[in-house]
């Protein structure tokens, strides 16, 4: 078995590589001008642009369309089904409120409004507080005898 020892080591081949040394002759690939074109902004040492820059034409960033939007009140509203009711009910003795969603992690922390869309099943009777109700989840809650405040 071989064994490794310090004095042997030495990276992989092809891993380390040499770096181009340019201005160092035609025949080194990289003279005279040094891979810099001709003349122009690019060729001068230091003579460099602001990153997007295309040399005054409008920049792509600023050609394409503007795309999306985020609602800052998206953050504070959240939906749930009918079945999620109906678990945090069987939890909670019946009742289903804002904080109880927020305390078994239903809704997230910074909530503040909940809606209860029709989506799943609801088996028993339930009490509903401060939360909005889309009309065809009512319709399913009071079927079952559900109360909504």
């Amino acid at each position: 078995m071989n064994e490794m020892k310090l004095n042997t080591m030495q990276p992989g081949p092809g891993s380390k590589k040499k770096r181009l040394r340019v201005g160092r002759g035609a025949s080194a690939g990289q003279g005279k001008t040094c891979g810099r074109g001709v003349k122009g902004q690019r060729a001068r040492k230091g003579g460099y642009h602001k990153v997007g820059f295309e040399g005054g034409q409008m920049p792509l960033q600023r050609r394409l369309p503007k795309v999306g939007f985020r609602s800052a009140m998206a953050a504070s509203r959240s939906e749930i089904t009918l079945t999620t009711v109906a678990q945090i009910a069987a939890k909670n003795g019946g009742v289903v409120d804002l904080a109880t969603l927020i305390a078994h992690s239903q809704v997230p922390a910074g909530t503040e409004k909940v809606k209860i869309i029709l989506s799943g099943e609801i088996t028993s009777a339930v009490t509903i507080r401060g939360l909005a109700v889309t009309a065809g989840a009512r319709a399913a809650l009071e079927a079952v005898g559900a109360t909504v405040e």
